[in-house]
């Protein structure tokens, strides 16, 4: 797949989802840029706002097998994973599989389900496989998982560990419309349901070779040294227990790539670096009073951001 090619299958999907979602230009490139670099996406908002819309919007325009789990606090982790159990006709144990054999599973409310049941996910986020029983079986590729999360209502709740925060490569935030868009999602809503009407426009494979052509678009050597410069400061602020890990200097190096090849560009600028630093970097910080207060977070990398030098370098091969 050619580099033009890429960027008009992603400016597909977007016209499709924009069928349903109105205004959040921002948030569903974020999204098809997670989505290019096959990593994972928690949506931060209050109830009401799209986020499950969202997700099933672009379930519908990938040709891929989407599930859908409500997270509850009496949700096992066998009924996210799957489990064996005995065929009394076969005479032994089968394997059914759980929703996480899919290809775009949406984790509906999250922090509502125990800890136990949360990290059941923690294998399937970062190997792509699952291990029950000794036996370790692979997911479906591509795998994604959107979740979502309240963050307003705690009675009931479980945060989510720094561990499970780590593994999800952007949290977004769809935020509550305008008055305009207000109006116009009444009026699309109005008489149909637009979503019912969404077809896919991007096949399995076709997915995996933008994911496959996202390796490819060129990082000059100060570009790395601007990045690496922004992930050390995140490790020197007073205000921080603990900055951003390594996992996260990787997950902004294949985002910047990744929004680089959905706007058409062969290499990376310092501007797709500034544009991903808080989806991507904001939720990885531990603050003072060891809690991951998000804006807080958004806040110290936005600081960070205004301090450090933005190379001047010619950024194409």
């Amino acid at each position: 797949m050619e580099l033009k090619q890429a960027a008009e299958l992603l400016s597909a999907i977007k016209q499709n989802i924009n069928k349903v979602i109105v205004g959040r230009e921002q948030t569903v490139e974020l999204l098809l840029t997670a989505l290019c670099c096959g990593g994972h996406v928690l949506l931060e908002d209050v109830p009401g706002t799209g986020k499950t819309m969202l997700a099933k919007s672009l379930a519908r325009s990938l040709d891929g097998e989407f599930h859908r789990i409500q997270f509850t606090p009496d949700l096992l982790p066998s009924d996210v994973t799957g489990l064996n159990y005995y065929n009394q006709k076969a005479g032994e144990f089968v394997f059914r599989p759980g929703p996480v054999f899919g290809n775009i599973l949406l984790a509906d409310e999250i922090n509502r389900a125990t800890p136990r049941t949360q990290s059941s996910l923690l294998e399937c986020m970062e190997e792509r496989q699952v291990t029950l029983d000794g036996v370790t079986r692979r997911l479906p590729a591509p795998f994604l998982v959107i979740a979502t999360q309240n963050p307003v209502e705690t009675v009931g709740t479980f945060p989510l560990p720094e561990a499970q925060l780590d593994r999800f490569i952007m949290m977004l935030s769809m935020g509550l419309p305008e008055r305009e868009e207000e109006i116009a999602i009444l009026e699309r809503f109005m008489r149909e349901d637009p979503l019912d009407e969404l077809r896919p426009v991007c096949t399995g494979k076709e997915l995996l070779e933008l994911q496959a052509l996202r390796r490819t678009i060129y990082v000059h050597p100060v570009m790395l040294g601007y990045l690496v410069d922004l992930i050390q400061a995140t490790r020197n602020q007073q205000s921080a227990v603990s900055g951003v890990s390594p996992r996260g200097s990787l997950a902004l190096l294949n985002a910047a790539r990744a929004l680089a090849m959905l706007r058409g560009r062969g290499y990376v600028t310092p501007e797709d670096v500034k544009e991903l630093a808080v989806p991507v970097l904001s939720h990885r910080i531990t603050l003072e009073h060891g809690s991951l207060d998000r804006r807080s977070g958004e806040q110290l990398i936005r600081e960070i951001l205004d301090q450090l030098p933005v190379p001047t370098e010619r950024f194409e091969r």
